[in-house]
């Protein structure tokens, strides 16, 4: 079995009910966002909390942009991969169609974040998303709408190099 094989199928495991509260399964170890053995990666950890996903993350000097602030792209790819978390209880998996981020202030380096994301209806294959991003106990931060769309696991076999 190839790599490509062993992690589709191991994808195709993680598309099925997880307990409220539980830690959730990164999308892989390489995963940008989520992944543990990516050294420029977030690393961040998902749980699910009824029908939401949560997380908290602190952006650090591998997602700067300007001085002490996060790059606005690294915000925008925490965003995108907490909604590839709500796929795991939706049924399977779905690609990013459009990924929209409003930044309310500044995303300071070294400050920790609460993020929430939720999917607010569906259409057929699509999935409408919203999340948001605040301060530990405190202002927003951002906010993200998207529109994912359902997919055949074997949709990421065209990544394979041949």
């Amino acid at each position: 079995m190839s790599s490509m094989d062993e992690l589709l199928a191991s994808w195709n495991e993680k598309f099925r009910p997880h307990a409220d509260g539980a830690q959730l399964p990164p999308h892989h170890s390489h995963c940008l966002a989520c992944g543990p053995d990516n050294p420029h990666g977030h690393h961040i950890a998902v749980r699910r909390q009824g029908e939401e996903v949560h997380a908290t993350h602190v952006f650090d000097e591998r997602h700067v942009g300007a001085p002490g602030i996060a790059h606005g792209g690294a915000v925008a790819t925490v965003f995108d991969d907490l909604f590839g978390f709500l796929l795991y209880f939706t049924g399977g998996p779905a690609v990013t169609r459009k990924l929209e981020v409003l930044y309310d202030s500044p995303v300071i380096l070294g400050t920790t974040y609460d993020l929430a994301a939720r999917v607010i209806r569906t259409e057929g294959r699509k999935l409408y998303m919203e999340a948001d991003m605040k301060q530990l106990g405190g202002s927003p931060a951002a906010s993200a709408s998207a529109l994912f769309l359902s997919v055949d696991v074997t949709h990421f076999d065209q990544g394979t190099p041949r």
